[in-house]
């Protein structure tokens, strides 16, 4: 089993595979390609920002609109059940490490949302926000700073917070710091513009393309492992 971090020989920290910036953003990329699918070929509704769907749960319940609320509870429901997935694969792992796992996981459900007919979306996008929550769980850190792969508010936060230490002559770390934020926010976006050219071509078979993203994701781990052994033997 893969520690997540170990000291090297001159005393500086190293991050698993999982924190690399590669990895992360094949991973934004692919949030930002699932929440335009969701809304865009599965009934405007957003898999992986929650905030947006308790708000419109609440519009629905004030108007009394029990199946609307429904419709959008249940998204909701499922992210929560996905971060309790997450912590107990976490706590059973023992081939691959957990974070792996937990985009094996991910692949194969995402690929089957691509079979499930629109006339049954309300399921495809708990399964979305299913996945999307156990990814939310598992990758928290880019080189040792937290963020989000699926949703921009803490990125954007983030990015802010270091640009005006940059700003007030934080040097190079922190210019580093909110340049690494702002790179994870673009490429979010970039995952939704892929989404919304994706999905009028596709369809609902579109989230397969992010299959192929959390895959890339999964091979890389592989091989930042095998560089980081590599090393220890030299």
């Amino acid at each position: 089993m893969i520690h997540n971090t170990h000291k090297g020989l001159m005393g500086m920290k190293r991050t698993h595979a999982s924190d690399a910036w590669r990895v992360a953003a094949f991973l934004a990329l692919s949030g930002g390609f699932q929440d335009a699918y969701s809304f865009l070929a599965r009934g405007h509704v957003f898999a992986n920002a929650q905030t947006g769907n308790i708000v419109l749960f609440g519009t629905k319940v004030f108007a009394l609109d029990i199946a609307g609320a429904i419709h959008y509870l249940l998204p909701v429901t499922a992210f929560m059940l996905g971060v309790l997935a997450a912590f107990f694969l976490r706590r059973r792992s023992v081939t691959l490490h957990w974070r792996q796992e937990v985009l094996i996981v991910e692949v194969v459900l995402l690929f089957v949302v691509g079979f499930i007919p629109s006339g049954f979306d309300f399921a495809a996008n708990a399964i979305v926000s299913f996945t999307c929550a156990m990814q939310v769980q598992a990758f928290r850190k880019i080189h040792g700073n937290v963020y989000s792969s699926t949703m921009c508010i803490g990125n954007l936060r983030s990015f802010a917070e270091w640009g005006g230490r940059a700003l007030s002559g934080g040097g190079r770390r922190a210019w580093l710091r909110a340049e690494r934020y702002l790179g994870i926010i673009a490429l979010f976006a970039l995952g939704a513009t892929l989404g919304s050219l994706a999905v009028p071509k596709l369809g609902i078979r579109a989230i397969w393309c992010s299959c192929v993203l959390l895959v890339v994701s999964f091979a890389l781990m592989f091989e930042k492992r095998e560089l980081e052994q590599k090393s220890k033997t030299e």
